[in-house]
C-alpha cells in the first residue's frame, strides 16, 4: 500500500495558472490533483492515456463542442480523445483525475 499526504505530493506547472500534483502512482494507474486559477485554460490536446475524473466545475472543449462538467459529476476521456478545459467559477477549480496507464511525461517532470 502506498499513502501520500496532499501537501507532500510532488507538483509541477507547465501551463500558467495550473498546479498539478501527482498524488499516487501504481503500475497501471495514476491519481492526479489539478488546481486551476480562475483564468487558467488547458488547451485542446490528446494523449494515449485514458483519463477519468470527479470534482470541480469546468467547461471541457471537445471535438464535438463544449461540455460542462459540474461538481460531483464523473467523466472519462478515451485514449487519444481531444480535450481541453477552463474553470467556470470565480474561484477557479480543483479536480481529481485518474490516468491509465500512468503518464510518463508527468513522472519525468517530478524526478
Amino acid at each position: 500500500m502506498i499513502t501520500v499526504k496532499r501537501e507532500d505530493a510532488k507538483g509541477f506547472s507547465t501551463i500558467p495558472g495550473v498546479e498539478t500534483k501527482i498524488l499516487v502512482t501504481g503500475e497501471k494507474q495514476m491519481l492526479v490533483l489539478f488546481e486551476l486559477e480562475p483564468t487558467a485554460v488547458i488547451p485542446l490536446h490528446s494523449h494515449v492515456h485514458e483519463q477519468a475524473g470527479l470534482r470541480g466545475t469546468v467547461e471541457f472543449q471537445t471535438e464535438n463542442g463544449p461540455v460542462v462538467v459540474e461538481e460531483n459529476m464523473a467523466y472519462v476521456f478515451k485514449s487519444n480523445e481531444k480535450h481541453g478545459c477552463r474553470p467556470l467559477s470565480e474561484g477557479g477549480a480543483t479536480f481529481l483525475e485518474s490516468f491509465s496507464p500512468p503518464r510518463e511525461d508527468f513522472l519525468a517532470l517530478v524526478q
